[in-house]
């Protein structure tokens, strides 16, 4: 067979004879593994090149399965167990004839017993094994094969209704299938870039979500799956070295294991709920991270300011943003900027979320009295130049911070807040004393992350000009992008993300209205009156050069006052104020005439 199979890729010039001696040396030592698998760890002939030349020499169809149209009816003619024992795929169903795509032509007994439990005749087309792999995850969910093998185990000893008592659900955590199980949610979530995975119980089922580009989506599952939750919490819990016996309270732990070669970090959050126990998990992917401040979506304007900022003598620095809008790949890409042998760093995290070279990181641990405040109070005495603290949560750790910054050291930290103005106000709320916040804050750094359009399926529209935002410095029609959604992004349109940034320096005005106790309405007007971009405003040219959309921009900043957040727009002479615009608009095209060229005006 394999080398039938070479000599069919070596006539369809997929292979040559070189490599085909290389693969039946590599055959020969490892006999179990696939002539497919083996062409992929080589090298040499990939799908779908391979594939079409074995389909077109058994006269077989090859079809690309993203412009398929599954058949519900098909999709019913085909147990589970069948669909993921041969990897084969129902496509359609029609006059007693089931269409049904595979990844190996080769394999004709798994299309014999198609034919038998359908009891039709199966017409085989070749696809992708990706593909076929994607909708069988898709419409038969997310380890449907182990759940199917956990309900043989069992031997029909659990129906639908069946809850595992807790002796037998700590028990089952421990079995090979269960172990599985976990394993290909945690995969296949890794392999999807999902930054967190939210599983979660209901009254009649279990729901696992993925949050993607900062979005969740629902992922198909067996309906089986909701008689294992109980095993599934239990493996994790053990994973984590949590208390699998503690049912009643919440629990936080963590797991460390390596997926195709990499280094990921899963910090496990379990809280008690009325149906069941809930579990989010944040995955923190090493190999796929980088600190790279120039590569963090800021223009250049916004760079160059930010790292005027970060090599200060002193001060406090601030990134604010919600919850997973990259306030932390912010601050270590700012920390990896600055890192040097002339240069003590020494940070405070809840938790420590990846570990650098040359920096001192210590993890809080409030239980024993290990906090941000008592922690920052002991490595002043360690002779930093910059400190990092994870978060400002409370007046402690803000008066010691604003009392290092005072007193020579450069202090890093996070604050939630919806941008840049607030932060004074935070400060001041949380009980600082105003002249502190006036003398030590020495920038702010507000951010979001917005998704990219995927490249894969990126094109152009004309959009109507309704949709389009008044301070929008582009004339129009010009046309904008958008992604149709294909395979690589899961049909969203989108893949991967890049930020927008809302940088306020205070000037004396404002550090003289932080004393007044100003309100961050009034910082923010006085801060655009300086110069200041708003988040909307930088990330209009990224939608402009067709890196993300409209939709995206408003999704993650709310649509503020224009009278308070951003400067008004009035015509005037476009050539007068081309260099305002080019200010507010670091990457702004003056080839490209604006709706009207932009004037600052104070609008209070």
């Amino acid at each position: 067979m394999l080398d039938a199979i070479c000599d069919i890729l070596i006539r369809a010039s997929v292979l040559s004879e070189p490599q085909a001696a290389r693969i039946r040396d590599v055959h020969e030592k490892h006999p179990e593994k696939r002539v497919d698998a083996i062409l992929a760890d080589l090298g040499f002939a990939i799908e779908p090149a391979a594939l079409k030349a074995l389909a077109d020499y058994m006269g077989l169809r090859f079809v690309d399965l993203a412009d398929c149209e599954i058949d519900a009816e098909a999709l019913r003619a085909m147990s589970a167990s069948l669909v993921y024992r041969h990897n084969v795929f129902p496509v359609a169903r029609h006059n007693g004839t089931i269409t049904v795509a595979t990844g190996d032509p080769f394999n004709t007994a798994a299309l014999d017993e198609v034919g038998v439990q359908t009891r039709l005749h199966v017409d085989p087309v070749v696809a992708s094994r990706a593909d076929i792999d994607r909708l069988i995850k898709r419409h038969f969910g997310v380890g449907g094969q182990t759940v199917g093998q956990l309900m043989i185990e069992r031997d029909g000893v659990l129906t639908a209704s069946d809850e595992l008592d807790d002796e037998g659900a700590d028990e089952m955590a421990q079995e090979a299938s269960v172990v599985r199980l976990v394993n290909e949610i945690l995969i296949e979530a890794i392999r999807d870039r999902a930054s967190d995975v939210h599983i979660e119980p209901e009254e009649d089922g279990l729901q696992i979500r993925y949050r993607i580009d900062g979005v969740l989506q629902r992922q198909s599952l067996p309906t089986e799956i909701k008689r294992f939750q109980a095993a599934i919490v239990s493996r994790l819990k053990i994973m984590s070295r949590l208390n699998i016996a503690e049912k009643r309270l919440p629990q936080d732990g963590r797991v460390q294991m390596q997926v195709e070669g990499r280094d990921v970090d899963v910090r496990v959050s379990i809280i008690p709920m009325i149906h069941g126990e809930g579990v989010v998990m944040r995955i923190l992917d090493r190999g796929r991270s980088t600190f790279d401040l120039a590569g963090i979506g800021m223009d250049q304007e916004t760079y160059a300011r930010v790292r005027e900022l970060i090599k200060l003598p002193h001060g406090i620095i601030l990134v604010t943003g919600p919850t997973g809008s990259g306030k932390s790949t912010t601050l270590y890409s700012a920390l990896c900027e600055i890192n040097g042998d002339t240069t003590k760093i020494i940070t405070v995290e809840d938790p420590v979320e990846y570990q650098m070279k040359g920096v001192s990181q210590i993890q809080v641990q409030s239980k024993i009295g290990l906090t941000f405040a008592s922690a920052l109070r002991s490595i002043l005495r360690h002779d930093p130049d910059v400190v990092l603290l994870g978060e400002i949560r409370d007046r402690e750790t803000a008066e010691i911070a604003m009392e290092a910054a005072m007193t020579g050291h450069l202090v890093f930290s996070t604050l939630h807040t919806n941008d840049a103005a607030s932060s004074f106000a935070r400060l001041t709320d949380m009980g600082v004393e105003p002249y502190l916040v006036a003398s030590s804050l020495e920038g702010v750094l507000a951010q979001r992350l917005v998704r990219r359009i995927c490249a894969a399926c990126k094109t152009s529209y004309s959009p109507r000009p309704e949709d389009i935002p008044a301070d929008f410095p582009y004339e129009f029609p010009i046309p904008l992008y958008r992604g149709k959604g294909c395979r690589e992004c899961r049909g969203t349109g989108y893949a991967g993300r890049t930020g927008i940034y809302e940088l306020l320096v205070p000037t004396p005005a404002i550090r003289h209205m932080t004393m007044e106790r100003a309100n961050s309405n009034e910082i923010q007007r006085e801060a655009v009156r300086a110069g200041m971009i708003t988040l909307a405003q930088s990330g209009y040219p990224k939608v402009r050069a067709g890196e993300t959309t409209l939709e995206e921009i408003a999704r993650v900043t709310k649509m503020d006052d224009p009278s308070v957040n951003r400067p008004s727009f009035e015509v005037s002479d476009p050539d007068e104020n081309e260099s305002i615009t080019h200010a507010l608009f670091p990457s702004h095209d003056p080839g490209h005439t604006k709706r009207g060229a932009i004037r600052v005006a104070p609008s209070v």
